[in-house]
């Protein structure tokens, strides 16, 4: 097969409607523009939101700006408060256990500790990331705060986030 043998499937395209093209073709003389006024003329029209007069949808909309990159790695946020609320004494805490007591919605998903409130149990706490206030808040405690190793896979593999050798060695790590 070659590209001059490619063909679209039989009833994929349509033949354009030619108007402008005498009475018997059903759409002759105006053309479909009707008599006159501003629609009729070539170039004529209002622009592509116009909406008769009325305020258009693209401005009664609020102002969105900025930009999410699509692959963005997006954590599980978990404030040491939470943690204080849900955990007892020396427990030791992972993202299936938090997944579990509904603290987070999916233990596959990276999850990150932040420093909100104050905590009053010594636990020790496995997460994907933590923020320095949380770090010192469950040390301050009398637990530890064991950084667990970020799976990388699907998207978030096929972008530039790590240098190759770091991202091969972690595959080989999940592969033991």
């Amino acid at each position: 097969m070659k590209l001059h043998d490619l063909r679209p499937d039989e009833g994929a395209t349509k033949k354009r409607k030619r108007v402008g093209r005498g009475i018997s073709a059903g759409q002759g003389k105006t053309a479909g523009r009707g008599t006159k006024g501003q629609g009729a003329r070539s170039g004529g029209g209002k622009g592509p939101y116009f909406e008769g007069g009325q305020l258009p949808l693209v401005r009664r909309l609020p102002f969105k700006r900025g930009f999410t990159r699509p692959g963005r790695m997006a954590y599980q946020e978990v404030n040491v408060d939470t943690l204080d609320r849900h955990f007892s004494d020396g427990e030791e805490v992972t993202p299936a256990l938090m997944a579990e007591r509904h603290v987070i919605d999916e233990a596959e998903e990276p999850v990150k500790i932040l420093g909100r409130g104050e905590l009053s149990k010594k636990l020790t706490v496995h997460a994907h990331g933590f923020t320095r206030s949380a770090r010192e808040k469950i040390e301050a405690a009398g637990g530890t705060a064991e950084e667990l190793t970020l799976v990388i896979t699907g998207v978030h593999a096929t972008i530039k986030r790590l240098p190759k050798a770091q991202i091969e060695a972690i595959r080989a790590k999940q592969a033991e």
